[in-house]
């Protein structure tokens, strides 16, 4: 009896049984077809995500493919296509990052008028007038009965412009002279850019806008402004 409880015993335990290499090698192909299903999933959603050119989403779901199924086949077919989509990647962080610098106004005038606006502020506060550092802002205009303009707004400090002057202009390292003046008013503390159509279309072709000004207090200053991120047609009279 005592021998026949222990083989009873035995019998139930997991040691004391045989290994079924069949079973075990089933075991093991069911694991790899379930990875290899999951890294196909993902390389779907990579590739759906690269058709739509959201190439930050593409750009997730082939990391996390390439480090969660390394040796998968689906991540060796989409190895070689991440370094472009991590390019483009950042490249629309970029951008996104540079439009969500400009607003925009809509704004009614008039019995059946609009004025449309694209206002950018300066990247770095600049002293205008001696006291501190002030953002300087960059306003393109068009209004059904004044026109279109561009011009420059501080929050302290003043202009020396009023007889007119000449405004350095570097976009992306090109140097250019544009006319400038301050008009007669203490309504704002604004400086025309006299050529809007040239400003125009320096900032709608330019990644890198800086504006050198005169200011009675304090002299001469820059105020620059990353304009990459301008959307022209927010303003479609002006193209």
């Amino acid at each position: 009896m005592k021998q026949i409880a222990v083989l009873a015993l035995c019998l139930l335990l997991p040691a004391c049984k045989r290994d079924d290499p069949e079973a075990a090698a089933r075991a093991a192909a069911e694991q790899a077809a379930a990875k290899e299903q999951a890294a196909e999933t993902m390389e779907k959603q990579f590739e759906e995500a690269v058709a739509a050119q959201n190439w930050r989403l593409a750009k997730g779901y082939g990391d996390v493919l390439q480090m969660d199924h390394p040796t998968s086949a689906a991540a060796a077919r989409v190895k070689p296509k991440l370094d472009d989509v991590r390019a483009r990647a950042e490249a629309q962080q970029r951008q996104e990052r540079l439009a969500a610098l400009w607003s925009y106004g809509d704004e009614p005038v008039g019995k059946d008028g609009h004025q449309l606006s694209a206002s950018i502020y300066s990247q770095e506060p600049v002293d205008t007038d001696g006291g501190g550092a002030h953002p300087v802002r960059l306003i393109f205009r068009d209004h059904p009965e004044w026109g279109r303009s561009a011009y420059l707004v501080l929050q302290a400090g003043d202009f020396d412009c009023y007889s007119g002057c000449k405004l350095k202009v570097v976009v992306d390292g090109k140097t250019h002279t544009l006319p400038g003046s301050r008009p007669k008013t203490d309504e704002a503390i604004a400086m025309f850019i006299d050529d809007w159509k040239g400003l125009w279309k320096l900032a709608k072709a330019g990644q890198q806008l800086s504006i050198e000004f005169p200011t009675k207090p304090v002299g001469r200053r820059t105020a620059e402004f990353e304009v990459g991120g301008l959307e022209p047609s927010k303003l479609p009279k002006w193209n």
